[in-house]
């Protein structure tokens, strides 16, 4: 089935570029011709020109969709092309600012890892920074197509960004492949029951967290509210580090082998990265959401209207519990601004 729709898939991409191939030189044809009329030698130039500038832009397109032919990647570190791809990939990359050794000219493995070390390192920063974002994008826009495309462009962004942080020159098939490793690595892109409690396991342990506990408001009452807003913001946030690790370590792979382990080691990262979003999340959105519910019930109880002198026994003891408990929402959001 897959090779049918891949057959079909490259005979409408053919039968589309042969017609815009068409398209283009008998428009240019045309021109060419209208110009003729004025002075024959001119129409042959603004076909000849034409055909140039037309030639310069497909190879423009192809130098930049393909990568310059480099060593066969290694299936391991015993593979005859391993050593040769060290050094070609040693001399390809960027150089991290703060390498002990920029300027080396024999660039080894060891070079190379430490160039990597840097480099994930400022990967990691980035992946963090996205996740903060998509954690609030997911807790206040769950299940909505603003949020879902938000956090889907900047996921997209962040694969980027990392391609850009390890290649010195850019390739569209190259970023292509990036792209569709890092979509096939993550959950329910190929679905398999079996893997779901690996990723499910995480993100509930970083949202019953200790701050989970003794932030939120309202005791058990508003426990299953509060706990929407802080699973589909973990959610969010795990799917982006899983996003930005397995996108850097594809980045970072010397062979096949290191390839097989990136799913397995950027699930077990991506756990950490997400506790440590959550912590300095959590007290945030806990803090917003409590003085909102705070607000809003005080607004409520606003519209209670007070007791007059021909109120029934009923009214009045409504109208002194709402004037109490509006009291009493009032001096816990005062303290709750006094305290830093």
């Amino acid at each position: 089935m897959k090779r049918k729709l891949r057959l079909l898939l490259a005979t409408v991409l053919f039968f589309t570029l042969s017609l815009l191939l068409i398209f283009i030189f008998n428009q240019l044809y045309f021109f060419a011709s209208l110009v003729g009329n004025l002075h024959p030698v001119a129409g042959y130039i603004v076909l000849g020109a034409g055909t140039t500038v037309f030639c310069i832009l497909v190879f423009s397109l192809i130098t930049l969709w393909r990568s310059p032919s480099g060593p066969v990647f290694p299936d391991n570190e015993m593979s005859p092309s391993y050593d040769a791809y060290i050094k070609h990939l040693a001399k390809t990359q960027p150089v991290h600012s703060k390498h002990p050794a920029p300027l080396q000219e024999n660039r080894d493995q060891r070079w190379l890892v430490t160039n990597h070390k840097l480099l994930e390192t400022d990967a990691l920063h980035i992946t963090k920074e996205v996740a903060v974002k998509n954690f609030f994008i997911g807790a206040f826009a769950q299940n909505t197509s603003y949020g879902t495309t938000t956090s889907l462009m900047n996921n997209l962004k962040l694969v980027w960004r990392v391609y850009k942080l390890h290649h010195r020159n850019r390739h569209g098939k190259d970023l292509l492949a990036l792209y569709r490793f890092t979509y096939e690595s993550l959950p329910l892109s190929d679905f398999q029951k079996d893997e779901l409690p690996f990723h499910i396991k995480p993100i509930i342990q970083s949202s019953f967290s200790n701050t989970l506990a003794t932030l939120l408001p309202g005791g058990n009452l508003l426990t299953p509210f509060f706990l929407n807003f802080f699973l589909a913001g973990s959610t969010n946030t795990y799917l982006t580090c899983l996003t930005g690790i397995i996108s850097t370590h594809y980045c970072q792979s010397l062979s096949e082998e290191d390839k097989a382990e990136i799913v397995r080691q950027s699930q077990f990262e991506a756990s950490f990265m997400l506790k440590e979003v959550v912590k300095e999340c959590n007290p945030i959105l806990s803090k917003t959401i409590s003085n909102a519910v705070k607000k809003a019930g005080m607004e409520s109880l606003d519209s209670v209207q007070p007791s007059s002198s021909g109120s029934n026994l009923a009214q009045d003891i409504v109208s002194h519990v709402a004037q109490s408990l509006k009291n009493i929402i009032s001096e816990n959001v005062e303290s709750g601004k006094e305290k830093p």
